[in-house]
């Protein structure tokens, strides 16, 4: 029989929202824009730098819109500041089959490509959750220089 003693208890920790706002969008351009002025001004409130941010969630909202569209589905934005001051941005669409692939660069002479390489670039760290199913998530963190 095992007793507590024998059970690791190490402890996750992840760190606490002091703030945060979700909102689910329609998956169009108007939407992918809403998205950005939302979080810019959320941004603005909470007294952080926003440039970054509002970067990172206009391609990301305007995936979500563009290749992650389901009619009668909308994405759902989340960002959230940390007690460390770290923004974090999640959006969720509902294409789970339809993953981003990692940033290569656009065609010399290529109209699009280049929104992954912008988050890459903004932000600290960015990836992918898939689920629950036939969702996923495209997150990015921004570590603040901002103390709270």
């Amino acid at each position: 029989m095992a007793t507590l003693s024998d059970v690791n208890q190490e402890i996750t920790r992840t760190a606490t929202s002091v703030r945060h706002f979700t909102v689910l969008l329609s998956p169009t351009r108007r939407g992918a824009r809403l998205a950005r002025r939302l979080t810019v001004q959320h941004l603005i409130d909470w007294g952080q730098p926003y440039e970054a941010a509002g970067q990172i969630v206009a391609e990301l909202a305007a995936n979500a819109a563009l290749h992650g569209r389901v009619v009668g589905r909308d994405f759902r934005l989340t960002v959230r500041l940390t007690e460390t001051g770290t923004v974090c941005i999640e959006v969720t669409d509902t294409r789970a089959d339809l993953l981003p692939q990692a940033p290569e660069g656009p065609l010399p002479d290529g109209e699009s490509g280049r929104g992954l390489l912008l988050v890459e670039a903004y932000a600290d760290r960015w990836g992918t959750v898939v689920g629950p199913a036939p969702c996923k998530t495209v997150w990015a963190e921004i570590d603040s220089p901002v103390p709270l």
